[in-house]
């Protein structure tokens, strides 16, 4: 059938009359804290309700209920397709998973009232694992992406002593349907199985941090066989190590892993704090960037620069260790820009970009940080423009060789390169710190 504009238009505003935002909006919002936001598109999608006009890989049907909702009707290969794996043809587990399925839909809520579809069924280390999939009988906004129409549900199900569990159910949207899944099994959560959605997929098991800070990992193709790939892996229990990339890279070859949050986050009801923000304007910071750099730093793209410091593909919750802001000026008139990144409980890792003019920043030097130690950040930027140190709360001097001291200000300071102590003085004592080397 064709779909007038003016139709659509019509129905968008019937369904979108009485949207609202739960009343509950801001308090969740506020209770993330410093948590990573990860997609729960089955909670987005029952917030509010909306059409978009144009289906994406399939064929679709609207038609107004009594509600004033829309019927939807996609053709999907996760709805239609065969079931793969190798319990595909055991009758008896797929009539377990699906009783299992209907038992965790029972609820209005999900609005569906199409048959669930055992999308993949195989046998794997832990036990006997399940994927499915089921179209919803009406249209729901979600939040992002944009216009995007929930088109159905799909969730895991995992072995247990008592038969099989449906786990964490998600919205399945238009855009993202064809994006891959996985989830991780067994009681150490070693087992990690990943769904093929047709396009490649590497994996690496785990990382580890260069002396600077930089992470760096192995990653190999995932073989898939038959629907879906079961991996080993580290166990996951305490902390997520793994990382899963689609090929290329990006939000469309996304691969979303159903219960990472639990081992990223197990105390869900327990508020986390907003980490401490420790910021610092170097002297003669204001003339190289044209004016208060707190505000112009937010128009510059940095995430190129610090790719090398981040885990592509890999999960992680934000640590405890402030987060450390510094923004100067070299002797040559390049913006200096210090951060840092923390993942889970790892050493917090300082970074100090250089920017010539409006051009991209780039790395110029990276280290761990000793937030215990007396001096915790000390980096030796490149070609002589100095040694960039910070100690929170402290009075800095230094000097050159016998020379006499000299000021430095509190907190934070780039020094002369040839400067070769720093002396840190604190409520607690004063420290003498060699950066000669």
């Amino acid at each position: 059938m064709t779909i007038e504009e003016s139709e659509v238009q019509g129905v968008l505003r019937r369904v979108t009359d009485d949207l609202v935002a739960p009343p509950t909006l801001l308090d969740d919002v506020r209770r993330g804290g410093r948590r990573r936001l990860l997609r729960r598109r089955a909670v987005l999608a029952a917030v509010c309700a909306a059409v978009v006009a144009v289906p994406v890989g399939g064929a679709i049907h609207l038609a107004d209920d009594r509600a004033g909702k829309v019927a939807v009707e996609v053709a999907s290969p996760l709805f239609d397709g065969p079931t793969r794996g190798d319990l595909a043809g055991d009758e008896e587990y797929l009539r377990q998973v699906r009783e299992a399925w209907r038992q965790r839909t029972s609820d209005k809520e999900f609005d569906a009232g199409s048959e669930p579809h055992v999308v993949w069924a195989g046998d794997t280390p832990a036990g006997p694992a399940a994927y499915v999939a089921q179209r919803a009988t009406v249209t729901r906004m979600v939040s992002e992406p944009g216009n995007d129409r929930l088109i159905g549900y799909a969730a895991f199900v995992e072995p247990t002593a008592s038969g099989p569990r449906v786990m964490a159910l998600g919205g399945m949207n238009d855009s993202t349907a064809g994006n891959s899944a996985a989830v991780l099994l067994g009681p150490r959560r070693d087992v990690l199985v990943v769904l093929d959605a047709g396009y490649p997929v590497e994996f690496s098991p785990t990382f580890r941090y260069a002396p600077d800070g930089r992470v760096e990992r192995t990653f190999q193709r995932v073989a898939f066989r038959d629907g879906a790939a079961v991996l080993s892996v580290p166990s996951q229990r305490d902390r997520v190590t793994f990382a899963l990339v689609g090929v290329p890279f990006s939000t469309a070859t996304a691969v979303e892993v159903t219960n990472i949050d639990e081992i990223l986050f197990p105390d869900k009801e327990k508020d986390s704090p907003q980490p401490r923000w420790v910021t610092h304007t170097l002297p003669g910071a204001e003339q190289v960037w044209g004016g208060d750099p707190a505000a112009i730093a937010k128009a510059f793209q940095r995430r190129e620069a610090l790719a090398a410091y981040e885990d592509r593909g890999g999960a992680h919750r934000s640590g405890d260790a402030p987060l450390l802001v510094v923004h100067g000026a070299t002797p040559d008139g390049r913006r200096l820009l210090l951060q840092t990144i923390q993942f889970d409980d790892d050493p917090a890792r300082a970074i100090a970009l250089l920017a010539r003019g409006d051009a991209p920043f780039e790395p110029a030097a990276s280290g761990f940080i000793d937030w215990k130690a007396p001096l915790p950040v000390r980096l030796r930027l490149p070609d002589g423009q100095g040694v960039l140190v910070v100690a929170e709360g402290a009075a800095l001097s230094y000097r050159v060789g016998a020379g006499r001291w000299q000021d430095a200000g509190r907190g934070a300071a780039l020094l002369p390169a040839d400067a070769t102590q720093v002396r840190v003085a604190t409520a607690g004592g004063t420290a003498t710190v060699r950066i000669d080397s």
